[in-house]
């Protein structure tokens, strides 16, 4: 490998664990594009649900792939925060898709192969070019399979329990860390177990457990592997 040339970075992991939190810092000491995979998913869930195609009691999966190609996402950065949004059909719905009614829909619609296969093709054209930090649950082992580093992120389900209970709370002040808690190994279950693309970690993925270490010492341990890759 050329010692400057841009590199694929696949980061999996479960929810809550910090994921994009590394992708988006990662992305940005490096120059990188960052791309949030569970935003793509969170956007066509919220469309399905806006719909009634989706609902705790129920999933129309046929409505849902009936109406797949009325489904357009794509990110821009906001020219005043300089962050990423994501928009659902030129609407930025950065806000909708982070609910926690929006969070116990997601892992359903996400195991529609269709909803997948539609995904996968815009991710992989997204990255193409290398020179991207992605992030999702099966980047690693069917996105970018040839990824030059590939990370699996984990934290303790307290730790990640208490990390989304304070991200929810300012916009839902009702919610509990139990509700919280039962979200979050509900979906752990549904990601590691559907038939489609499941959550798995790849044998060449390194592991990095971020429940003792803080969000710089994380980095600083993720940029020293993207410099081995690159250099190596």
């Amino acid at each position: 490998m050329q010692k400057h040339k841009k590199i694929t970075i696949a980061i999996d992991g479960f929810s809550s664990c910090g994921k994009s939190t590394l992708a988006k810092a990662l992305a940005f000491e490096l120059g990188y594009v960052f791309v949030d995979t569970g935003a793509m998913y969170r956007a066509v869930t919220l469309f399905c649900f806006r719909k009634g195609f989706v609902s705790k009691e129920s999933v129309n999966q046929n409505a849902i792939i009936d109406h797949l190609n009325q489904i357009e996402i794509h990110f821009e950065r906001n020219k005043e925060t300089s962050k990423l949004e994501i928009y659902l059909n030129n609407e930025v719905v950065e806000r909708e898709i982070r609910s926690l009614e929006i969070s116990s829909l997601v892992s359903k619609v996400a195991s529609i192969k269709e909803v997948r296969q539609k995904l996968v093709v815009e991710q992989k054209k997204m990255g193409e070019k290398g020179g991207v930090v992605m992030d999702g649950r099966d980047i690693g082992s069917v996105v970018f399979p040839d990824a030059e580093l590939k990370l699996f992120v984990t934290a303790s389900s307290e730790v990640r329990t208490d990390r989304r209970f304070k991200e929810l709370l300012p916009t839902e002040p009702n919610i509990t860390r139990e509700e919280i808690r039962q979200n979050l190994e509900e979906r752990d279950y549904l990601d590691s177990t559907r038939s489609e693309s499941p959550l798995i970690q790849t044998e060449d993925a390194v592991v990095l457990d971020n429940s003792d270490i803080n969000q710089q010492e994380q980095l600083e341990l993720a940029l020293e592997l993207v410099r081995t890759r690159m250099h190596g």
